[in-house]
């Protein structure tokens, strides 16, 4: 786990929804900012990997940008910023399994074939019999 508290930058705007005129005056939402390509705690194949999979989170200047509002008190929006900010790097950063190619052996496509067989006969099974055809 990578510690990027010391380069996030916190702003604090006004939140809608609930909380009637109490929300007109109080700057409750809180927008966090990172920024990619300036970080000292991240290396160079770490920033490119980061923008390559969060492009369409990025602006342009390469600021990874969230904004949250769910809370009602700015501590609470500023801990729930920063905790959704660690997963979406996290799982940017978690390396993929790779897949591994498998191949389909002669007697399963057999038995897949006779299978198919089977249940098509019993389908022509079920149609009603035409006495002409006898």
């Amino acid at each position: 786990m990578i510690d990027i508290s010391k380069e996030i930058s916190f702003q604090t705007t006004r939140s809608g929804g609930k909380g009637g005129q109490h929300v007109n005056k109080v700057e409750t939402a809180v927008i966090v900012s990172f920024d990619i390509r300036q970080s000292t705690v991240l290396n160079e194949k770490q920033k490119n990997i980061l923008s390559e999979k969060l492009r369409n989170r990025l602006n342009t200047e390469e600021v990874l940008q969230l904004k949250c509002q769910v809370h009602r008190t700015q501590l609470a929006n500023k801990t729930e910023a920063i905790k959704r900010l660690n997963t979406i790097i996290e799982k940017a950063l978690e390396k993929k399994k790779p897949r591994i190619a498998t191949h389909i052996s002669k007697s399963i496509k057999e038995k897949r074939k006779e299978s198919k067989k089977r249940k098509s006969e019993l389908k022509t099974f079920r149609k009603k019999w035409d006495t002409r055809d006898l």
